[in-house]
């Protein structure tokens, strides 16, 4: 399902509906934040820099993220 149709999947009245679609909406948003991540440690950012742009503390991004990274 494209991105559009889930965002309009996830404004249905249908619990069962919207439900799915918040959960593929948050799986992409996790791929998508893991992508960014590995391009930003790629590109030289410290662990500060990504959690200031993500909103969270450097230890979160850094659990979060670091052994996928290897770094």
């Amino acid at each position: 399902m494209r991105v559009t149709e889930l965002a309009e999947a996830a404004a249905d009245r249908d619990p069962g509906v919207g439900l799915a679609a918040v959960a593929a909406l948050r799986g992409l948003l996790e791929e998508l934040e893991a992508v960014h991540v590995t391009n930003a440690r790629d590109q030289g950012w410290s662990w500060e820099q990504i959690a200031d742009a993500l909103g969270v503390r450097r230890q979160s991004a850094h659990r979060k993220h670091a052994r996928r990274t290897g770094r």
